[in-house]
């Protein structure tokens, strides 16, 4: 794994700390847990880009400044999250249930290689930004505005979910000819003690620039 990756790692294991807190405050049993993908979102044979799916050429690097997914209902301002004192990546605030974080030591949104994107799946209000990533489905649109004005737009590959343990982090984090995206949040099974036991991950690559 390269020096990106390892660094989006030990930002996984931060955001894990705020996982579930809505469900623990209020009682798994009373309250639903997030949406999860279905086995038909994931990859059919590991590729990515999807067959016959446009593949745009990426762009200069410039800063994501807001996110929209139209077919969860997401559109929220994105703020760039550094390394904090222990190496883990630093989250977005868990009282602002309307913000996505990137990772600014990484791939912004649109430039050639990874860019990983991450928001939170509840807090003690309710649910967050990306409570609904898992009920993404392949072909799904994400438009990522930049700070040069311009919008990224990316397209669904896949969304799979994985247990804390099992997290494939190369396939996550690795590099790519393309300019990929990767959404991550807080998914899989769930208990009152350990808040939830894995991770949502929709891939994505940019397929047009506006």
């Amino acid at each position: 794994m390269d020096r990106t990756a390892l660094k989006a790692r030990a930002w996984l294991v931060g955001i894990t700390a705020l996982c579930g807190i809505w469900l623990v405050h209020n009682g798994a049993v009373t309250r639903t847990v997030a949406p999860q993908p279905s086995t038909a979102e994931a990859f059919a044979a590991g590729s990515e880009p999807r067959p016959g799916t446009r593949v745009a050429a990426p762009l200069r690097p410039s800063e994501p400044v807001r996110i929209r997914i139209p077919g969860i209902g997401v559109d929220a301002p994105m703020t760039g999250l550094g390394l904090a004192s222990d190496g883990s990546l630093d989250t977005p605030p868990a009282e602002d249930r309307n913000l996505a974080g990137w990772f600014e030591g990484g791939t912004p949104p649109g430039a050639k290689g990874t860019a990983i994107v991450a928001g939170h799946v509840d807090n003690a209000e309710g649910p967050s930004v990306f409570y609904a990533l898992g009920s993404l489905k392949k072909g799904a649109g994400v438009e990522i505005d930049r700070g040069d004005g311009r919008t990224a737009v990316f397209s669904v590959d896949a969304v799979e979910v994985y247990e804390k343990d099992e997290f494939p982090d190369h396939r996550v984090y690795g590099a790519t000819a393309q300019a990929s995206l990767r959404l991550i949040t807080c998914g899989g099974g769930f208990t009152r003690e350990r808040g939830y036991l894995g991770n949502v991950v929709a891939y994505a690559h940019l397929t047009e620039v506006r």
